[in-house]
């Protein structure tokens, strides 16, 4: 690397909220990832019931921080929306754990329990909208004043946003695999209760550490001479948009009255400077709003587009907790005589994958990149996104393909009078699409971060990292909507359809090979429109 990059180091505030980060993780995947098993075993959900509980809790989740974020960016600061929101997520996690102790004392009232049970969800899903984001814009914010994104003119400060982000991912995906393995066996061994409570104290404990760590964090205020678009950045946006709207309809032409002549020798008298902007900022505020804070519109009407080509990447993501692991449960799963793999370890896979590739991201791939390029950073942000949707397309071609195999083994079976729903071939012959799937979250969603933290107004930064997350949210009812579609489709036609229970009947091959033709599309767009997007770099260098 260059002699420049070697000072490329995060502080020990970034450091901290990067393991905070890593802990919340550790609570939500303690909660999440075993949810579905709860549900139908302790709840006694039909699976349907419960996968659909499990999606629709998981895309509001997602969704929540772009409702919560527009409210923090415009009337509170990054510290206090963290503590309230984390108070609101551990009230959830507590009252979570309340219907699990409260199921093993009475079995009766199941309909107030279970309501009680879904308040509590909701309640965490409130909590983390506030929470994640403004967790993460504020991390984002002790690297220095200086190091606002993008930046072209000091590489150094872009690099090290970037490793923030980078090593920010890193810590989620930690914590997000020490609750998936750890969790889910405390929870299948020890009961509900104990595997409910831990990520409750653990996310106490979170709260402990982030405001233990008070004096050595950097706060980004509010300058008391600021205009007011950055006060109330979303309330003025909206002003801005019902004043452009008002003149496209009521057009009109003043006529120069008696006293312009004065107000003309004023003005040639008299230096444009502060004062003159103080005195319109009195008399003319509506306009002034509408000329500030239009720009402001503009960036998040250009952010759509890309926000749009990147759901489904985010379908994609929902494929390893639903149809990866139902393919794996026909799949020869024995290590030895009497130990069976379950399905859903698999999915560690991806997380492993992240957490021993991300650090060879800068060891190995940007010199590597930068020798092509001749670019320092080796590539920018959307061409970092962009490779990671190709990886995504490439492991639903490879899942596409392994399963082809596995339905051929499974109909000769079939054809030979075997009734065995097991197919002879190896649950390991999936790790190719889990690790593929781990690289292009490396590329992808740590480039979704730093893209959209970095395209918005800096008094907007929480809600970029609620459009990240955002697509997720979207991604899930998108997946959803899909699913339905297709099932409609598939089975109106009077076969079975793509998803049946009959995983000898079921097309799964189809749904991947529909999903890896979708993201081609998405891809082919995202890169037409990286053509001509201008981004929020390039005003800069020009300004």
């Amino acid at each position: 690397m260059a002699g420049g990059q070697k000072q490329k180091r995060l502080n020990n505030s970034c450091i901290l909220l990067i393991a905070i980060a890593g802990i919340e993780r550790f609570a939500f995947k303690g909660v999440a990832s075993n949810l579905v098993t709860y549900l139908t075993d302790v709840v006694n959900l039909s699976n349907s019931s419960a996968a659909k509980m499990v999606n629709s809790w998981v895309g509001f989740t997602s969704i929540m921080p772009l409702l919560v974020a527009p409210i923090a960016d415009a009337y509170w600061d990054k510290y206090s929306t963290i503590m309230s929101s984390s108070f609101l997520y551990v009230m959830g996690l507590v009252a979570l754990t309340t219907t699990a102790l409260a199921r093993s004392w009475h079995h009766k009232n199941r309909t107030m329990s279970s309501s009680f049970l879904s308040l509590s969800l909701y309640l965490i899903s409130l909590g983390q909208g506030g929470y994640n984001p403004s967790l993460q814009a504020f991390g984002a914010d002790q690297l220095g004043l200086e190091e606002d994104l993008p930046c072209n003119t000091d590489d150094t400060s872009c690099n090290k946003k970037a490793l923030f982000f980078q090593w920010w991912y890193f810590g989620v995906c930690a914590g997000s695999l020490m609750g998936v393995t750890v969790m889910s066996y405390i929870q299948d061994t020890f009961g509900w209760v104990l595997g409910f409570a831990i990520p409750a104290i653990s996310m106490l404990c979170s709260i402990l550490v982030f405001s233990s760590g008070s004096s050595i964090y950097s706060y980004k205020e509010r300058d008391d001479d600021d205009d007011v678009q950055d006060k109330k950045p979303f309330k003025n946006m909206f002003q801005a948009i019902k004043a452009s709207a008002l003149k496209c309809f009521h057009c009109e032409i003043t006529l120069p009255n008696s006293k312009s002549d004065v107000v003309e020798l004023e003005l040639q008298e008299r230096p444009l400077c502060r004062e003159n902007m103080e005195s319109l900022k009195v008399s003319n505020k509506g306009s002034k709003i509408s000329m500030c804070l239009l720009p402001n519109v503009k960036v998040m009407i250009r952010l759509l587009p890309i926000w749009t080509m990147l759901l489904m990447f985010a379908v994609i993501f929902q494929q390893p907790a639903t149809f990866f692991t139902k393919q794996g449960m026909t799949m020869k799963r024995n290590i030895g005589s009497n130990f069976k793999i379950p399905p859903a370890t698999l999915q560690s896979a991806i997380t492993l994958s992240i957490i021993l590739l991300m650090p060879l991201y800068n060891r190995v791939f940007i010199p590597f990149a930068q020798l092509i390029t001749r670019q320092d950073k080796g590539i920018n942000v959307m061409q970092r996104m962009g490779i990671g949707m190709v990886l995504s397309i490439i492991a639903m071609v490879i899942a596409a393909l392994v399963e082809m195999k596995r339905l051929e083994i499974g109909k000769n079976m079939r054809s030979e009078g075997s009734l065995l729903e097991t197919v002879p071939i190896s649950i390991f012959w999936l790790l190719p699409q889990y690790i593929l799937l781990g690289i292009s979250d490396i590329f992808t969603v740590v480039g979704m971060q730093e893209f959209f933290y970095g395209e918005v107004p800096k008094n907007m930064r929480t809600m970029g990292i609620a459009l990240y997350t955002s697509v997720f949210g979207c991604g899930s009812f998108v997946s959803a909507l899909l699913i339905t579609l297709v099932e409609v489709y598939t089975s109106s036609k009077g076969t079975p359809s793509w998803f049946s229970d009959d995983m000898v009947e079921a097309r799964l091959d189809n749904y991947y090979w529909l999903l890896a033709l979708l993201s081609s599309v998405s891809l082919i767009l995202y890169t037409l429109l990286c053509k001509y997007y201008y981004s929020k770099s390039d005003s800069d260098s020009e300004n």
